[in-house]
Order: structure tokens, then sequence, then C-alpha cells
């Protein structure tokens, strides 16, 4: 992985002094809380409903043992002893004191990590696959890119007020697990008909109240004139996108305004414009080839395709067997797999990880996984690198610490964001939700009856659980003081990108999990074959899904 280099490293720390400074003022009410506000969010720093949260940003959802352990610590220190990872593939920690936050910032800086763009109007943290580098699938490690993105992004004195946050996202894989159709900008890597590398270049996508799925306004960009491109678009953003209203400030309400044709000519011009006059716009090669060093493949052993060990525990342990059904992902060098570690647990927090389990996650990832651990944006953790020899003692010591849930992609493994436990933009708590509907379908075989089954539950129209994505996408309203929820149906945030469509009226809590149970057991009566959820919902419709839970009502 990337190691930060002394520029970077002087950026994370003058950073982290800046904001001691920042904080001290504020403590001493040299200045008013109106005034800190941008400078806390600059540094990750929200004011939720009962403390401070503090954002860390994971760049494309890469750390090694060291970083994780470091977040162990903050969370004991300084938390509540736990973390909670989010859909952006950061770590929140929900109860922090202001007086130590710059604390934080110190320690984090240490192991190379930092809060810094992890909030305000400016490029968040780039997203990418949990698999990069460990996939037969990819063309290109997506981890390079994202690294380009990272550094040129960073305190970038043009783009570091746009009228609202921006968020980009790369996958260089046939099946998209970055969800790249909802981000202000998705790359998608691949090889044209001559075998140049290039993008595929999505703009305008985004959730919230106005969810829109990005349309391809280039099919092929080639690789390096990523920069440049990527400037053409924000410059074209920076130029018309709306300052005057928050709501309507996004990039996706620019593509759907002037239509996708017409943004993407005013990209393209203002692209030759770039290209004519600033000839150092795109990064030299000499310097990809630095960074692309820093990705070099992993030092795998030549192994066997198959292990007698992993196949006779297989054989004998009908809970390991579940596992690697569920957990356990094809590697592209034999001998090795991919291993997915859920945070979703029966009655658990979705995303939520304590600073013990994240000491023996970064003692597994340094043991089984060459020092390499991942995280998704579904809120799962990756170990990227295991032998297929280790995977059964593996996964005996994620059992033992509270980790072998054997969910992944089934009908517990539900993203949820914090909800009105802990935000003050919250309409209803999510939280909840999850945690009953994971208990409601807790027998693990109905589970994988069920199959492929994607719950995603927001606390309010901002989107933050991917709600508009879900195969079930459940929003939290709030009608006259009381929680309700609207359920949507047939979303998709992999390479069949769809935006689910509402079901009917808004239910109460205690309505949820039986709604759901009625949703899938009509579904399993109208699947044929080995339709998923989302096969079944894509060919019948809505209709017979909205007899099952509102015909009763009636």
């Amino acid at each position: 992985m990337y190691r930060y280099d002394s520029i970077d490293k002087a950026i994370v720390e003058d950073r982290a002094q800046e904001f001691r400074g920042q904080v001290s003022r504020r403590l001493t009410g040299e200045i008013t809380e109106d005034q800190f506000k941008q400078m806390r969010l600059m540094n990750g720093l929200y004011l939720q409903l009962h403390a401070y949260m503090l954002r860390v940003a994971i760049p494309y959802g890469s750390l090694n043992s060291r970083q994780l352990r470091r977040l162990a610590h903050i969370a004991r220190t300084f938390d509540k002893g736990y973390g909670h990872f989010t859909t952006r593939q950061n770590m929140q920690f929900h109860w922090i004191k202001l007086a130590q936050a710059p604390d934080i910032l110190d320690s984090l800086a240490e192991v190379d990590l930092h809060a810094i763009q992890t909030s305000g109007n400016c490029i968040r943290n780039v997203t990418a696959d949990p698999y990069a580098g460990a996939t037969a699938e990819e063309v290109d490690d997506p981890r390079v890119w994202s690294e380009v993105l990272r550094q040129w992004s960073t305190l970038h004195p043009e783009f570091s007020f746009l009228p609202r946050k921006f968020k980009f996202a790369v996958t260089a894989a046939e099946h998209d697990r970055a969800a790249i159709r909802v981000h202000d900008i998705g790359l998608i890597l691949h090889r044209n008909d001559e075998g140049e590398l290039g993008f595929e270049v999505a703009v305008g996508g985004g959730q919230g109240r106005t969810p829109y799925l990005a349309p391809t306004i280039r099919q092929h960009l080639p690789a390096g004139s990523l920069l440049s491109y990527s400037q053409a678009i924000l410059r074209v953003y920076n130029r018309h996108g709306r300052r005057d209203n928050k709501f309507k400030a996004r990039i996706k309400i620019l593509v759907a305004a002037l239509g996708a044709e017409e943004f993407a000519r005013q990209v393209e011009a203002e692209w030759a414009r770039i290209v004519a006059e600033q000839p150092d716009a795109d990064l030299p090669a000499i310097e990809l080839a630095r960074i692309r060093g820093a990705f070099t493949p992993m030092n795998f052993e030549t192994l066997p395709p198959r292990s007698a060990a992993f196949d006779a525990a297989k054989a004998g342990d009908r809970a390991f067997a579940r596992f690697v059904r569920n957990n356990v992902k094809v590697h592209k060098q034999a001998g090795y797999a991919v291993v997915e570690i859920s945070l979703k647990a029966i009655g658990a927090t979705p995303g939520d990880i304590s600073a013990e389990q994240m000491d023996a996650v970064a003692d597994l990832g340094e043991r089984y996984s060459l020092d390499d651990i991942r995280v998704t944006h579904e809120q799962n953790v990756v170990l990227p690198h295991v032998k297929l020899d280790d995977v059964p003692a593996l996964y005996a010591a994620l059992e033992a610490a509270g980790l072998a849930s054997a969910n992944i992609g089934l009908i517990s493994d539900i993203i949820a964001c914090p909800g009105l436990d802990y935000c003050a933009l919250a309409n209803a708590r999510a939280i909840p939700i999850a945690q009953s509907i994971a208990q409601h379908f807790a027998d693990q075989d109905r589970a994988e009856l069920i199959g492929e089954l994607k719950i995603k539950i927001s606390g309010c129209i901002n989107a933050c659980g991917h709600h508009h994505v879900g195969h079930i996408g459940i929003l939290g309203v709030d009608k006259k003081g009381e929680e309700f929820y609207q359920l949507s149906l047939g979303g998709s945030g992999a390479e069949d990108a769809s935006l689910a469509s509402i079901l009917g009226p808004a239910l109460p809590a205690n309505r949820v999990p039986e709604a759901v149970d009625q949703i899938v057991e009509r579904y399993l009566a109208l699947r044929q074959g080995e339709e998923r959820f989302l096969d079944t919902f894509r060919r019948v419709g809505m209709a017979p899904f909205k007899e099952a839970v509102y015909a009763e009502a009636h």
C-alpha cells in the first residue's frame, strides 16, 4: 500500500497543528461557534446530537495493522470503546470531546491517517473496490488512480470551496463493488479495442432528496488524462453549480438541468482549453510510476489451487462451510482467498467495531493477509490475501472475536446510517430497525434460502444509508413527531445500478420487520430457478409486493 512521503506527512502534521490553534481559540471564546464551524468541518469534526463526531479518512478503504491498532487506541482513549465504519469507507467516532480533538489528530498523523476533507464543500475521501489487487476481474489496480486523485485533490486551491461536497469512486472490475453510478464522478477502468488503458467516465450520480444515476459522458478517457479531465469537470461545475440553494447545489442537479450531452460538450471544450494552456496539468509519467510502485503485486507464494486443510475443514464443520459459502471469495492467485469479515452480527449495530475487535483484525491482517486490510462501502472489512491453508485458523480466531457471522450479501448484512440515535439531521432511528430485521431473519438456513438480498436503511432523506439503491430500501420519516418508515424496492448500487421505487405509504416501526417478511415470502413464492430477489422484482414488478404488504390494511 502507499506510504506517505515527507510532503504527505508535512501536510497532515501542519493541518493537525493548525487545528489545535483553532480549537484553542474556540474554547477560550475568541471565536464563535459559527466562525469555528467551517474550520472544524474541514477537519472532519461534526457537532451531532450528543457530542462531537470525528470522521477519519481511510483512503480507498485501505489500512495496515498499525493504523487499525491506532484507531482501536483512539476508540479506547477518546471515545466509548468502538468506532463506526461508514458507506464512504471512513471511520467515525461519535463521542468526541472538543478539547481532545487536536490530540486525536496528532495521534492519527503519527500513523499517516487524518480527517482532512472528510467534510466540507470539497473533494471528499476517494473510494474504490475493496478487492483491488486481489481479484482477477480487474484490468488495473484502481488504488493507483485513487491515490493519484487523493494527492491531486488534497487542499487543491481551486476546488476547496465547491458549490457542494464532491465524491469520486473508482473500479476496475466488471462487478462494481464501489457503487460508481451514485457518485459525483464514477470511474471505470477498462481497455479499449486497441488495448489502451482508460476510463469510462460517469458524472452526476447521487442520492439524497433527488437521486440520480450518473450518466456516462465519455466512453474512453486515456488513463494519463485523468487529472486534466477531472479538472475540466470540476471547473464546469464550479462555474455553473448553484450556491444559492444547498439542496440544488450538487453536480447531479447541474448535469440533469443541462442534460448529459450538453454537460459533456462543455466539459470537452474546457478540457481542450486546459490541455492547450496547461501542458503540465496531468501527472508526469515518472510520478505515476512512483505511485504505481507502491502497489506492486504482493509477494505471493506459489501454492496449489486446492488446499487439503481447507477442504477437510469444509467437509467436517458445517459452520465453517457456511462461512466459506458466504464470506470467502475467489482470489486472483492460486492457493489464496479473499475473506470478508461481517460487522453485522445478529442484533449488532451495522458497521460498528469494538476496540478489541479492531486489535484482533489488525493481528489477523498482519498474520494472515500480508498486513493488508480493507474497508467496504457496505460497512464490512476485508482481508484480501489469505492462504486457503490459513482460512480455518482465521475463521476460528474470528469466531473467538465475535466476527464470524457468515452473512455477507444476505438479508441480515444490512447497511444502516447512525440515524436519530446520533445524527442531528435524522428524522428517525435506523439502527433499531436494522437490528429488528436481522433478528427476524436470524435463521441462517432461511437466510441462505432467500439468497442475495441487500437491505439499506437511512434515517433521513440525505440517504447516508444508500436506501435509494437497496434491493429493499428503508427511509425513516417523521409524521407529527412519530417515526415511520417508507419502503422502496428494486434498487441496486452494483454494475446493474437502478433506483428503487416506493412501495406504498410509510409504516410504523413495529410493522417494518413484518413487512419485509411479507415481501420475502412473496418473492420466494414467485421466484423462478436461481433468481435473486432483484431479478424476480424486475420480472414481476411492484404489484405483487404491494399487495403482500398492504392487502390486509384494506
